[in-house]
């Protein structure tokens, strides 16, 4: 007979290879749809820009009802299996019928469908892990994910260069169907569904499911009283404000840059991140579950500006590609600390997704103003300019977070036995 905490790990196993699948199918195609749209479509910063920002807001807009659906259902691994066959969908409908009218509904249909993604896999974590386990488990899944993206970076650079740019999004479709698989091998008993929420630790799960105690749900408007909540709100906005925009800006750079392949490039640039986040991220958690958020987070904050600026000394592509280090320091502390921010301040209340879901939409606004702004001016102004424009605003995100920004961390979570506290750790 086979015991619960192999089937456990077994679960948890499943997460891992979720995490690395997703990371080809969330993150893989951004980068590439800029460089497939201004290389080989032939569009101007001005209609790429366009594209960006309706499906930018689409999937804004979907955010919030979509983090109040994950709190609401239990049936999480269904939610990742639908978002995936949407990606695939849409993916598929931007190469064979590329207008601009197709385009755009596919990639904001892509948007949605990414949306569903970061609360359900932080609610399964959490539901899997406990509060004990979470920083340790965040930090795997951000080193997971990253690993994931490198594969598929380096994948896709490949494709477009030998093969065709388009195919690139045939392999995305394909990426989705292993999704799929392995989020339906994370058995659903496995998941606390109370945590997974963000409702308070029970004293012990099987009496939990036996009884079905109904979890305590706060009223959203607590949410929206939560002064902290709203000043890490414009902090995650300002800094994504700063941040979106300037990959897709740099892969408008190597689409003009004569005597490279693009997609080669832009595959290197992701690489490069990704390789800094991959042991960034089981460092974070580590640091996470000893030190305070604040001063961790700050540095994240604290790259950004000079990221931007440092994009303006040169347009050679083996530069471009080496400042994208800076990308991975902050995108990496980001990833982590900023849902253990969110499972900070929504402790107790049962809306840790629909929190996500809250800051999301609002981080979303400001990611897609962000490339509308960035492609306006570098149409208008030029591409440095743009890049200074960003920086400048990131500096504003540093001085409002490090002035503003109160520290969330109080006391350590309890673990919730000595058999939870090696499930995290062994997995």
């Amino acid at each position: 007979m086979v015991t619960r905490s192999v089937t456990h790990q077994q679960s948890l196993k499943a997460l891992d290879w979720l995490n690395v699948f997703l990371a080809d199918i969330q993150g893989g195609v951004g980068p590439f749809l800029v460089v497939y749209l201004t290389s080989s479509l032939q569009w101007n910063p001005a209609q790429v820009g366009l594209v960006m920002t309706i499906s930018g807001l689409t999937g804004v807009i979907a955010q919030t009802p979509i983090g109040a659906l994950v709190d609401r259902l239990r049936q999480k691994r269904s939610l990742i299996t639908i978002a995936a066959v949407l990606i695939a969908i849409s993916s598929i409908a931007t190469v064979t019928i590329p207008s601009l009218p197709v385009i755009t509904i596919a990639q904001s249909f892509s948007a949605i469908a990414g949306a569903f993604f970061g609360p359900t896999i932080a609610a399964i974590s959490l539901g899997l892990v406990g509060r004990g386990g979470i920083e340790y488990r965040l930090g795997r899944n951000q080193t997971l994910s990253s690993s994931g993206n490198v594969i598929a970076a380096i994948v896709a650079g490949l494709i477009g260069h030998f093969v065709t740019q388009a195919g690139i999004f045939y392999f995305i479709a394909l990426m989705s169907v292993a999704v799929i698989f392995c989020a339906f091998k994370i058995r659903k008993q496995d998941i606390n569904y109370r945590l997974a929420r963000g409702g308070d630790e029970p004293e012990s799960k099987e009496r939990l499911e036996d009884r079905k105690e109904k979890v305590h749900v706060s009223k959203f408007t607590n949410l929206l009283s939560d002064r902290r909540l709203l000043i890490f709100a414009i902090c995650a906005v300002l800094f994504h404000f700063a941040n979106a925009a300037m990959l897709p800006l740099v892969g408008e750079v190597l689409s003009h840059h004569k005597g490279g392949s693009p997609p080669l490039f832009m595959s290197a640039c992701i690489v490069t991140a990704q390789l800094v986040m991959i042991p960034l991220g089981i460092l974070v958690g580590r640091r996470a579950s000893k030190d305070k958020r604040k001063p961790i987070f700050l540095l994240a904050f604290l790259v950004l500006p000079i990221r931007g600026v440092l994009y303006t000394f040169s347009d050679n592509p083996f530069f471009l590609v080496s400042v994208q280090l800076l990308d991975g320091v902050g995108a990496g502390i980001f990833g982590v600390m900023q849902l253990l921010v969110i499972a900070d301040l929504t402790k107790g209340t049962g809306h840790f997704n629909l929190a996500q879901g809250a800051i999301g939409t609002a981080v979303g606004i400001g990611a897609s103003l962000s490339n509308s702004l960035a492609g306006f001016i570098a149409k208008s102004a030029g591409y440095n300019a743009s890049f200074l424009s960003m920086a400048a605003i990131a500096a504003v995100a540093l001085v409002f977070f490090w002035f503003f920004m109160p520290e969330t961390k109080s006391t350590p979570y309890p673990v919730s036995s000595k058999s939870e506290l090696a499930t995290f750790r062994d997995s």
